[in-house]
């Protein structure tokens, strides 16, 4: 994989930007302690430097500068890390850890670092060394002082730790970093290439999903559901359009063929009047067609919720079954409505209407009993929804015809699917359909169930989908 390309991933430029906030943070922090730390030490040494000159101070005071010359050459012979010197006017050492002065100026406090050399069993080393001067009475020099070279070392041991702790922690963070983006850019490649072959056509294919339930699995589960869906819709345009050529050729064919036999033989006034009323019902049925595939179209789009308001469902049912009773007694058939007043539910009023509408006209249509003691009643029925806690409605529509097979229930639900028992009467396979659109459009489902026997379609629709 190109390096170039790791560069340039988003998630390399989040490492480095956390990898530049943490790296200031750890050199804050270190700073901090080096600080301290060199302080300390710092502090320490001239605090026991301050504490040998107070005791100096004393002796020279008891016993002027004999006294003062005596406790250090005693303090001489074993120093330790302390340095001492001595000098009369002329410069020559009277006693003291040092064979001369220091040829550095103190600063305005008296302090000052400088070099010296110390014997030791090898040879002689120079050492780093801070002390504190003095002039006497009479032009006598004093200067007292402590080895710092060991603190030096440490000092310097701290600076080289810290330097390889911030390389390293910046090394480290550069290769987390790209292997991160590696690993990131891998799965981005393997969702890239998925989504070049659904877009040259292959719906099938679908994202991969990784199993470690992270963003990207969420992201790749939620762009396949909708893969799923958009698979669907293209599967139920493709039938649709099978469907349309199949079922709209034949009324067609019956139309044109009508006008064209009337053309072509003699007929009388009344024999146009009878064929241009067929034709005219043909069309009527190609435009019921139509329109009910554009109203599909229109809920399933969700063109029609800025129409919504507060429908008075339980008027829209009861005016539905007053509508066609008379249809439903010339089939000797009777409605039994169980319906309260007042259930109102936010909906598109047009299409609710149109989807009872449906449900009793395919109730009536094939909802005559098989049997002899069957009940000729169609059941009307609707409460609220105990599911929902009084947020939703149920209505139902229920005939004690021969009802449909479970394994077919899903498939009614799909355009211009009509059983074999129903071929023989008129319609287009569309009224389910339109059922199920209005229903999914108010954020509800449909069920289909034996009603024992017969089909019961029910409706469970929230009050409001705002």
């Amino acid at each position: 994989m190109p390096l170039i390309k790791l560069l340039k991933t988003s998630t390399f430029r989040l490492a480095v930007i956390y990898l530049a906030l943490f790296a200031a943070s750890a050199i804050t922090l270190l700073a901090y302690v080096y600080w301290n730390t060199a302080g300390f030490l710092a502090r320490q040494t001239d605090e026991a430097v301050e504490v040998e000159i107070a005791g100096l101070a004393d002796q020279y005071r008891q016993g002027g500068l004999p006294l003062l010359v005596h406790t250090v050459i005693q303090r001489s012979r074993d120093p330790g890390q302390s340095l001492y010197l001595v000098l009369d006017p002329a410069g020559r050492v009277l006693a003291g850890t040092l064979d001369a002065r220091p040829q550095v100026e103190p600063g305005p406090d008296g302090w000052f670092d400088f070099s010296y050399n110390r014997k030791t069993l090898d040879g002689t080393e120079v050492k780093a060394a801070r002390a504190r001067a003095f002039f006497l009475q009479e032009g006598f020099y004093l200067l007292v002082g402590r080895d710092v070279q060991e603190r030096r070392e440490i000092e310097n041991l701290i600076t080289n730790a810290l330097i390889w702790a911030i390389g390293l922690t910046v090394a480290l963070g550069l290769a987390g970093g790209l292997f991160m983006s590696r690993n990131m850019l891998a799965r981005v490649d393997d969702i890239n290439r998925s989504s070049r072959d659904i877009m040259e056509g292959d719906l099938s294919q679908r994202l991969p999903i990784a199993g470690t339930g992270d963003e990207l699995d969420q992201l790749g589960r939620n762009l396949n559901a909708m893969l799923d869906q958009i698979e669907a819709l293209m599967t139920g345009m493709r039938q649709v359009t099978d469907n349309v050529a199949h079922d709209l050729r034949s009324p067609l064919n019956r139309l044109r063929n009508r006008l064209e036999v009337t053309l072509m033989q003699e007929a009388s006034p009344e024999d146009y009047k009878l064929a241009l009323e067929k034709t005219i019902a043909e069309a009527d049925g190609l435009l019921g067609t139509f329109n009910a595939l554009l109203m599909i179209a229109r809920a399933e789009a969700g063109s029609l919720r800025d129409s919504m308001t507060w429908v008075d469902l339980s008027a829209t049912l009861q005016d539905a079954a007053e509508l066609y009773e008379p249809v439903a007694e010339e089939n000797d058939l009777a409605f039994k409505v169980d319906v309260p007043e007042g259930l109102t539910i936010w909906g598109n009023r047009e299409l609710l209407s149109q989807a009872v509408a449906n449900l009793l006209d395919n109730a009536i249509k094939h909802g005559m009993p098989q049997t002899g003691n069957a009940a000729r009643v169609i059941e009307i029925a609707a409460s609220p929804d105990p599911v929902r806690s009084g947020r939703g409605v149920i209505l139902s529509v229920g005939d004690h015809g021969p009802g449909i097979p479970e394994e077919e229930r899903q498939h009614v639900l799909e355009r211009f699917v009509r059983l074999e028992a129903s071929r023989n009467t008129p319609g287009s396979g569309l009224g389910l359909s339109l059922v199920a659109a209005v229903a999914r459009l108010h954020g509800g489902v449909i069920e289909l169930a034996d009603n024992d026997p017969g089909l019961r379609v029910t409706l469970s629709l929230p009050v409001s989908g705002r």
